[in-house]
């Protein structure tokens, strides 16, 4: 980053501090206080106030992102004029500035100042956005999604020895429901929704998303999961990770792969459906082999604990007599279990929980649930398998940043083929998000500094990285064969952008 733009970063936090500094001061009227206001159409001044959206296709291009859709997908058998990387890019910044809908890219497509920040003459329609999701065949997805993981690699490639150490791979299922009725595909859910029933699989570490695949509303959660994780897995292999981790619920725990997963020295955390036949095994082993589970804290007190304020939902349940379950203690136990369709046994973890049920004041009777989960990790702990299994519920969030943030998580094509398509290219601006904070570089004086930064970026929610990092209003100024990104206002996040930008020879 320049000395410049550093001294202007400075002052301009100096002076919001001395703004801020007089905040309890009375001034003996509202802050919110009428002005006079007029308001006037700009002549040569031109702005957006997306302006990080300029970094963001500098990262594609970098990343080999835009070559690497070129190669790999052909849709188009002319294109006039554009090419198959302008519209899987078109859906993905749509995301990018807030567009919840394809309706919403016609807005971009007539700001005359959006197409110069990118330096585009014009951008696709929404409805040649639809066509083009239609034109998706099965493998015209999967072709896609190996261009998204060619440019994922070289992003890969930069990160430091320790990234390597370990790669964690989630899998989990989740509902799009959908009010259409001609969509093809769609099927009524286990939850009585009509929709379609996608899976996920992510890396842990990053919050990426490694394979995102479309299914009837019908499907069970684990149909094609492990064809899936075996291609995530090999893609962790080829980037140099030394260790696979695979983890999902009990849907994921497919006995038939279990051996061919720990002859390929992934290790695997999975929950286990508690059978009749785990529960007598639970039951009968004997008292010293349970011991108490110790969960560590949600979370660390930064500052003075404080008394907790009075739980008004548990006061109205007790006053209306609701029965609810409330959860006593916990123990767990392990033994060795082999499996039906296994060939050797695995490391078999029982968690048993004592959960009473009460109505009001009334204590009415006490309940043991058993929950299993399963492992090929004979080092750990017992009580580390479960926690570990229990990990991949930060999957949950993941999911719901894709369904609420991105909008990946929709259906507004026509049919299940086109609807995934869709969902891979509105997705990938989540996998951008993630490339923009793996992207800035964690060396030099200030390691310790930008590696919080790095971690900060990646575990930020998809609306707060877009008010960060994305919603910079910026003026565009066009010379010659230069286009220049002139930040208009200051906000804290400056200095991790500037830095991106230098990164990225802008």
């Amino acid at each position: 980053m320049k000395a410049t733009i550093q001294n202007r970063l400075r002052r301009a936090k100096r002076r919001i501090e001395r703004r801020l500094d007089g905040a309890r001061e009375d001034r003996g009227k509202p802050m919110f206080g009428a002005a006079s206001l007029r308001v006037e159409l700009a002549d040569k001044v031109r702005a957006i106030g997306a302006g990080g959206i300029g970094l963001v296709h500098r990262l594609a291009q970098e990343t080999g992102l835009v070559e690497a859709i070129d190669r790999r997908l052909h849709l188009l058998k002319i294109h006039r004029p554009y090419h198959e990387s302008d519209h899987v890019l078109n859906l993905a910044y749509n995301a990018m500035c807030e567009g919840v809908r394809l309706e919403d890219i016609e807005l971009r497509r007539n700001d005359e100042v959006f197409l110069d920040a990118l330096g585009v003459e014009r951008i696709p329609d929404p409805t040649t956005e639809g066509d083009f999701c239609r034109r998706f065949a099965e493998g015209d997805v999967r072709a896609l999604m190996y261009a998204i993981d060619d440019a994922r690699l070289a992003v890969w490639a930069r990160q430091p020895k320790k990234f390597f150490d370990r790669a964690t791979i989630d899998m989990d299922g989740t509902l799009v429901i959908t009010t259409g009725e001609c969509k093809q595909g769609m099927d009524i859910s286990y939850k009585g929704t009509w929709g379609y029933h996608p899976l996920l699989v992510s890396l842990a570490e990053t919050g990426e998303v490694l394979r995102l695949v479309n299914r009837s509303g019908n499907r069970p959660s684990h149909e094609g999961a492990a064809d899936e994780a075996d291609e995530a897995i090999a893609l962790c292999r080829k980037a140099g990770f030394r260790q696979i981790v695979l983890r999902g619920d009990t849907a994921f725990s497919q006995s038939a792969r279990l051996d061919a997963w720990d002859a390929d020295g992934a290790t695997f955390y999975f929950g286990y459906k508690a059978l009749a036949n785990l529960e007598n095994i639970a039951d009968g082993l004997p008292k010293t082999a349970w011991r108490k589970i110790l969960r560590p804290p949600r979370y660390e007190i930064q500052t003075d604990p404080r008394q907790k304020p009075e739980n008004v939902k548990q006061r109205i349940v007790r006053l209306r007599e609701f029965e609810v379950l409330r959860l006593k203690d916990e123990d767990y136990a392990e033994f060795e279990y082999q499996p039906g369709e296994c060939e050797q046994p695995y490391r078999m973890v029982a968690l048993r929980k004592n959960i009473a049920h009460e109505k009001g004041q009334q204590w009415l009777f006490d309940e043991i649930r058993y929950f299993f989960y399963i492992t090929n990790d004979w080092a750990i702990d017992a009580e580390n398998v479960v926690f570990e299994a229990n990990a991949r519920c930060d999957q949950e969030n993941l999911i719901a940043q894709l369904a609420g943030g991105v909008r990946a998580l929709s259906a507004p094509v026509d049919n299940l083929l086109s609807n995934w398509a869709y969902m891979v290219m509105t997705a990938l601006a989540w996998n951008l998000k993630a490339w923009w904070a793996l992207w800035l570089p964690e060396n030099g004086r200030w390691r310790q500094k930008h590696q919080a930064e790095k971690r900060t970026v990646l575990r930020m929610e998809f609306r707060t990285f877009l008010n960060a990092f994305i919603k910079i209003p910026c003026q565009i100024l066009r010379a010659g064969r230069t286009l220049t990104y002139r930040v208009l206002s200051y906000n804290p996040h400056l200095p991790v952008f500037f830095r991106l930008a230098t990164v990225l020879r802008c």
